[in-house]
């Protein structure tokens, strides 16, 4: 439309804008500064959204890759893992022909890496299988992706640690570094650091192939993560038809042995045994796992944050189009005049929309240089590494001006088909409609502004509710003062000693060393029976305690007793939590038997129910929790509870000990706080709840922005009116509540829609919370207060500055 103009046309059209421009300076800056706010924070989300959506989409094969999920249901109670068998990979590319390749990996934890007399532990180490780089896009610096991986004590480093071990990135092929029990290990590959937007990320990458569980044919045991690779065409259900057919055949068998059982007879009870496939670029935003590699994002919080940009860019073009249509009678003359000269409404409309688009051009810009002063703040709050650089500038120059374009025409739409309708004759009589009741339409729009800035100002405090509700909520146990010591295997024999010699430490209140604790990420499934012949399974998670895991834990008996230290017959007992003892379904459970294969003991029986307390999330309800005495043969940790103020000294008087005791194992101190670990469970609620109040106060400050220059404009149309109100009599309290009334009736509207759709959708939201706050009427009393307050003073400012003119100077200019 703009190339059928002729430039002289344009010209000066252009001119003309910035004519209005400097003629209405105040006018001028509160659209501009409106449009530039919503345009920089909806770039800003753009980005964040945009970068969400894109974790794993660096892989070629994207698209073709899965990762197998374990969905179980035994006697009524869900485990969901991500975690599958060691043959189920190989037995899907051996017996099918739907999967063109495989890669497992086996998360091996925090491992201790000795190069010299150097040791560090290295928290980001897996062993995998060789064709790790057939599957996943990674990069060699140095080495052959087909071999790099094929020989036992072989390993892959990324770019960082090969820095970090040897001072450069290539020439380390055929070095060695001591891992783990000082077995010597050569380095046959360095690879690029993995990008981050991957839903897990490893510095060190041990070679599968010389590990004997890695060829274990047992069905049951779920040990290994893995990634299918689809042939071309294949899509997952075909996937996953194969790998039920594959489930019966190998791990039916072994489900008659060891639970008396089939598929069909857990069918009728509503049990099930099934592997289900997961796409990578889903896995980051749609994982329902409570136990992922790494803490993921979620499809809600991105779509809440999607619309959030688009709410706040059409807070900022309603503002547009509410003032530009409120100064309608400030250019009513303008096109008077135009049309009696021979103007045509086409070419009026031409000319506010290119006004309009030089407008947003100009917001467009500076909103540009708003985000890009901005992203460093915004990048520490989300956690994300977002970058301008990132983009072509061909295409960041492509979209600058297309948004420009659209904002430009969404918002100046209406004002130019408004203005443009202007009959001459009746706007040179002075016949057009003045004030604020001019326009039914700006009445909607402004009900459409604080509708939006009300509803997300009772989402923050919803959201806010929540998370405080989540630090305070009684748990079931004390995460406070509580210090984890991680890599606890290191200390070998001289674990009892260390505990020993802790313990006595100044300021030490309890000691206790197991392998799974409220707060962390890993735990694992057991089957356990109720009878001798197996006929009646439960799956909990399987906890390795000491005798003084309750009690350190801050943790409460229900019913019977802990274990006890001084009782060698508690090798052979058992406690459970309130949740299994529901599933097991007797009136009481102390002394009956609890059944395991493979099994150390004949039996284990039931000493103790401790009260349930929150593993994981509150997200996920109490699982079902089974603990017996001893310790794993990996993963172990020592808690110990404290009450000195000298954290500190604690701290390194615990290294040293450490340290002494675990010198021939060669180990790291590694450790960490009960309650930081607690808080890390919430890392995405609380950035979202950050986030969330930031836009959300951005989204009232536009609202607020459009309120101001209608009341300014509502004065100025009705300076005569109210001074000669004064002069009759009335007083500053009638003219501020002449000018305040309309606003105030539109915002009482804004509440009765908006209130309802808030406790919608945060009822849908802390439906994801299996623990969660109720959705209070002091929350929306709250924000009502909040809303009225900041359009109190936004109107009550210009009312009283208004009501205050002397009526002799209004009525001069008249």
């Amino acid at each position: 439309m703009w190339l059928d103009k002729p430039a002289y046309m344009l010209l000066n059209y252009c001119k003309t804008a910035l004519r209005n421009c400097r003629k209405q300076k105040a006018f001028s800056a509160l659209n501009l500064l409106g449009l530039t706010v919503g345009l920089a924070t909806c770039l800003l989300i753009t980005m964040f959204v945009a970068s969400e959506l894109s974790y794993d989409r660096y892989n070629k094969n994207a698209a073709d890759i899965y990762r197998v999920n374990a969905h179980f249901r035994i006697s009524g109670e869900n485990l969901n893992e991500r975690l599958s068998p060691a043959d189920l990979g190989p037995a899907i590319v051996r017996d099918f022909s739907s999967v063109k390749a495989f890669v497992r990996f086996h998360d091996e934890g925090r491992v201790v890496v000795r190069k010299g007399n150097v040791l560090t532990t290295e928290p980001r180490t897996i062993a995998a299988d060789s064709s790790l780089f057939g599957v996943f896009t990674l990069p060699l610096l140095e080495g052959d992706p087909r071999t790099a991986l094929t020989q036992p004590h072989t390993v892959v480093l990324n770019r960082t640690t090969a820095l970090k071990y040897f001072g450069r990135a290539t020439g380390v092929v055929g070095q060695t570094l001591e891992i783990g029990d000082t077995t010597p290990y050569t380095v046959t590959g360095v690879m690029e650091d993995m990008p981050l937007l991957s839903h897990l990320h490893f510095d060190l990458i041990r070679s599968l192939c010389g590990e004997s569980d890695s060829r274990e044919v047992n069905w049951v045991n779920n040990d290994y993560v893995t990634y299918l690779l689809a042939k071309p065409g294949v899509t997952p259900q075909v996937i996953e038809r194969d790998i039920a057919l594959a489930t019966t055949r190998y791990a039916e068998p072994i489900l008659r042995q060891q639970m008396s059982t089939t598929f069909a007879e857990m069918a009728k009870k509503g049990d099930f045994y099934r592997y289900e496939l997961i796409p990578l670029t889903r896995i980051h935003l749609y994982s329902e796992l409570a136990r992922e590699a790494e803490p993921s994002g979620s499809a809600t919080y991105v779509r809440i944050f999607g619309l959030i940009a688009a709410l706040i860019l059409l807070l900022a073009c309603v503002n547009f189009m509410n003032l530009s249509t409120a100064r309608s009678a400030g250019r009513s003359r303008e096109v008077g005049v135009r049309k009696v000269l021979g103007s045509h409404r086409g070419d009026l409309v031409f000319q506010f929309l290119t006004e309009s688009v030089l407008f947003s051009l100009a917001a467009t810009l500076l909103a540009l240089l708003m985000a890009y002063l901005l992203l460093p703040f915004f990048n520490e709050l989300t956690g994300q590494q977002l970058s301008f650089t990132a983009i072509p500038w061909p295409r960041l120059a492509a979209w600058v001006a297309l948004g420009a374009l659209f904002v430009g025409l969404l918002a100046g739409s209406y004002p130019a088909f408004f203005l443009s309708a202007f009959q001459p004759i009746q706007v040179l009589k002075g016949r057009l409609a003045k004030g604020f009741k001019g326009s039914r339409l700006r009445n909607v729009l402004v009900v459409f502004q604080f509708t939006i800035a009300i509803a997300l100002i009772i989402g923050t405090l919803v959201i806010y509710r929540q998370l405080n509700y989540i630090r305070n909520k009684r748990l079931g146990y004390d995460r406070e003062q509580v210090l984890l010591i991680k890599n606890t295997n290191a200390l070998g024999e001289h674990v009892i000693a260390f505990k020993a010699a802790v313990l006595q430490l100044p300021g030490v209140t309890a000691v206790t060393i197991a392998n799974s604790f409220p707060t962390s990420n890993q735990t694992q499934a057991d089957l356990f029976f109720q009878d001798a012949a197996k006929t009646k399974a439960l799956g909990p998670e399987h906890w390795f305690v000491d005798a003084d895991y309750i009690r350190a834990m801050g943790m409460t008996m229900a019913r019977g007793r802990a274990f006890s230290p001084s009782l060698s017959t508690d090798s052979g007992a058992v406690l459970i939590n309130e949740t299994t003892a529901a599933m097991l379904g007797y009136k009481n459970p102390l002394g009956e038997k609890l059944y395991k294969d493979p099994h150390t003991v004949p039996f284990y029986r039931i000493i103790g129910v401790v009260k349930d307390f929150n593993s994981g999330s509150l997200r996920q309800k109490t699982p079902p929790i089974v603990m017996t005495l001893g310790y794993d043969d990996g993963g172990m940790v020592t808690a110990i509870r404290f009450s000195t103020t000298g954290v500190s000294s604690l701290i390194d008087r615990v290294r040293t000990l450490y340290l002494a005791m675990a010198m021939q194992n060669h180990a790291s101190f590694d450790f960490s706080f009960m309650d930081e670990d607690y808080d890390h469970l919430y890392t995405a609620e609380t950035r979202m709840g950050t986030i969330f109040t930031i836009f959300t106060l951005l989204a009232v400050f536009v609202a607020c922005l459009g309120l101001f220059g209608l009341v300014t404009f509502a004065a100025e149309q009705r300076t005569k009116e109210m001074s000669i109100r004064k002069v009759l009599g009335a007083g500053m309290h009638h003219i501020v509540g002449l000018l305040t009334r309309d606003f105030l009736l539109l915002i009482a509207l804004s509440f009765l829609i908006a209130f309802p759709l808030a406790w919608w959708g945060m009822h849908r939201w802390l439906e994801g919370f299996a623990y969660r706050t109720t959705v209070s009427v002091w929350t929306f009393v709250l924000a009502g207060g909040a809303t009225l307050a900041a359009i109190v003073v936004t109107v009550g400012y210009q009312a009283i500055k208004a009501a205050g003119r002397n009526p002799a100077d209004s009525l001069k200019t008249e």
